[in-house]
């Protein structure tokens, strides 16, 4: 169960990485430099969605399946960086083989 229940965080965090990514990088400069507002109108409350379940299963991950709080930590701070998600991911994949290595 936790597999799969890391599987999906590392999918929800690589969704919310990239909508991020698409805020920054696409939506903004198309409403500063070509006056087109309708983009951010558009991502922002997609990408607001994202990082608010990304947020819950955080949580979830954190007090259900007692993940150790660096983790928890690290993957808030994540949400707010720029291909942070996507560093969290390839660490939370080391750590998966890590432990399957030792169990």
């Amino acid at each position: 169960m936790f597999k799969d229940a890391l599987r999906t965080f590392r999918f929800m965090g690589l969704l919310e990485g990239s909508s991020l990514l698409i805020l920054l990088f696409i939506a903004m400069p198309l409403k500063y430099f070509f006056d087109f507002p309708e983009a951010v109108s558009m991502i922002g409350p997609i990408h607001g969605a994202l990082f608010s379940l990304y947020i819950l299963l955080t949580i979830y991950m954190t007090f259900v399946f007692k993940w150790p709080f660096r983790f928890s930590v690290g993957a808030v701070i994540s949400a707010f960086l720029p291909f942070g998600n996507f560093i969290l991911d390839k660490r939370l994949e080391q750590w998966q083989q890590f432990k399957a290595s030792v169990a």
